[in-house]
């Protein structure tokens, strides 16, 4: 196989990432993940990772949830949440939780890393993050031929990726299939991808190049708001940053949020 293929960018990616840390199955022969089929397109949401986080940082929480709910406990958060998403924004709820009937606290759906290890229950709770990258998530509730390269997640997805390289396609085409091919609201459907719609779906959109490239400037059309590579997009609202930068042709993702 040529190193000049996309899937050999993508698969190099996926190794440094696995490298520092990130759970990542790789391909078996082709370019998709075997745990991509883990995905939840209706909620956009990995179920897997969901219960885990829950069942690990919160035991309590998950043992009165599965007391109230039984075998439907992790659908019954994946429904609260993805309201709760709609409703307010993944970085909200990506900081405050989500409320659910019989909880007296929310359920918190990640942890920030705490300022000391003075505290060893926030430092336990941090470790539990379940930080996964995943190749070709055929994401779409409408069209279930629409895959993106990479979605990056805690559960529920932080990042998605479009990768080009300049052997094949320049990182120009990443965008242009972000802003024509990802729809967050297909027009003759009207129905909104939950992956891809504001304020409930993926913080960030990376067009990945292994060129570095100068930021995409922001537009004010409703498609996903894209980012080319070795740039930091910063949403000053709510005091998020995420970055993605390349080094010597190796390329690692890294993020820096303020709880």
């Amino acid at each position: 196989m040529s190193i000049h293929q996309e899937i050999q960018f993508e698969s190099e990616i996926c190794a440094d990432m696995a490298a520092t840390g990130w759970l990542y199955m790789p391909s078996q022969g082709n370019t998709v993940s075997p745990d991509a089929a883990g995905y939840n397109t209706e909620f956009a949401i990995f179920p897997d990772d969901l219960r885990d986080w829950i069942a690990e940082s919160q035991p309590q929480v998950w043992e009165r949830l599965v007391q109230g709910h039984g075998d439907r406990a992790i659908t019954e958060v994946m429904a609260r949440l993805r309201k709760a998403l709609d409703a307010q924004d993944t970085l909200y709820v990506l900081r405050h939780g989500i409320e659910m009937l019989g909880l007296r606290h929310p359920i918190a759906l990640a942890q920030f890393k705490p300022a000391s290890g003075m505290n060893p229950e926030l430092a336990a709770r941090y470790r539990a993050n379940c930080l996964r990258v995943v190749r070709q998530v055929h994401y779409s509730t409408q069209d279930t031929g629409r895959s993106l390269d990479l979605v990056l997640m805690n559960g529920l997805p932080i990042a998605t990726a479009e990768l080009k390289t300049d052997y094949t396609q320049a990182v120009e085409n990443a965008i242009y299939q972000y802003k024509r091919d990802r729809n967050p609201r297909p027009p003759e459907r009207n129905t909104p991808e939950p992956l891809l719609s504001f304020p409930g779906g993926a913080l960030i959109h990376f067009a990945v190049s292994n060129t570095p490239r100068a930021p995409a400037k922001p537009t004010a059309s409703p498609r996903p708001r894209t980012c080319s590579q070795n740039c930091t997009t910063t949403r000053t609202a709510k005091s998020s940053t995420v970055s993605l930068s390349s080094r010597t042709g190796r390329c690692s993702m890294s993020s820096s949020r303020k709880p």
